[in-house]
């Protein structure tokens, strides 16, 4: 993948960037990446703040191990390009665009990054939100190399599709298995959208389960107390890790013997399973290492 499958995103924590206090609670969260927004947590009259806020922690080098991500206002709006060039001049691990509608607009934020002096580093995240974007998701994600992830904006989606929130997502889900087609044509991580009622921790847990099942690399997320149920569901579990180690020990003794065809518990196994294995090794090795 263009932006190493090596780098846990199980769990993605939007952080407000006008609160000065929940930035400081984040150095402590053990999420796997930290959204430092300020689009929809930031009132118009506190953005120039918050900018400065965000951008002062984004170069702080004090979140440890957590990829540190701004999410800027939207293209077209009337905060978005001081936004954008400040947080180039940051340098974090990544800026987020919301609405992010065609690969033309890829392919400017990357120039834009070029130009505001940004390091190599510093990738492209875009949210895919609206249903042109959904049509057009597979351009979008093949559009250039520096856009590393796609991130779900679902409650955008409902909105606009006149849907409603259901238990299971169903009116959404076409569009969500569209953008990891996308995602995966591309060689993208894709991150699957919040789930809105922080009280509801079965529920958020179901979504999570689905997110992992449907092929999400992990979640974004609204609260700390969803964190720790988002990281247990997009790492792999202990028997998936221990089958991984077999169907590999498995593959490899027979294709030393010189054997073309290869079982294991009474199921063939071919090249992509163990692409498979080796990936949730991969996976694995890479919480472990936090």
């Amino acid at each position: 993948m263009t932006d190493g499958i090596l780098r846990p995103r199980r769990s993605v924590l939007y952080m407000p960037g006008a609160n000065e206090r929940a930035l400081e609670k984040a150095k402590s969260i053990p999420t796997d990446a930290l959204i430092l927004d300020l689009e929809d947590s930031v009132a118009p009259d506190a953005k120039a703040e918050a900018r400065d806020r965000v951008c002062a922690a984004a170069t702080s080098g004090e979140y440890g191990y957590r990829e540190i991500v701004i999410r800027t206002n939207g293209l077209g709006t009337e905060w978005h390009e001081a936004d954008f060039a400040a947080a180039a001049k940051a340098g974090p691990d990544a800026i987020l665009v919301p609405k992010v509608n065609s690969a033309d607009e890829v392919l400017r934020l990357a120039a834009a990054l070029e130009t505001a002096g940004a390091p190599d580093r510093t990738k492209l995240w875009a949210m895919v939100e609206t249903p042109i974007a959904f049509l057009h998701v597979a351009e979008i994600a093949a559009a250039h190399e520096r856009l590393t992830v796609l991130v779900m904006g679902v409650n955008d989606l409902v909105n606009e599709t006149y849907a409603r929130h259901v238990p299971g997502r169903a009116p959404v889900l076409p569009a969500l298995s569209l953008a990891i087609l996308g995602a995966r044509a591309a060689g993208k991580i894709i991150l699957d959208g919040v789930y809105n009622d922080v009280k509801d921790e079965e529920g958020f847990l179901a979504e999570a389960q689905q997110g992992r099942d449907l092929g999400f690399d992990g979640k974004t997320l609204i609260h700390p107390s969803q964190v720790a149920p988002a990281n247990a569901a997009f790492a792999p579990t202990d028997d998936e890790v221990e089958h991984a180690k077999v169907v590999i020990a498995a593959f490899e003794e027979a294709q030393a013997a010189g054997k073309g065809v290869v079982t294991v518990n009474g199921r063939m196994i071919e090249n992509l399973h163990v692409r498979d294995a080796e990936r949730i090794l991969a996976v694995a090795g890479a919480i472990a290492s936090r």
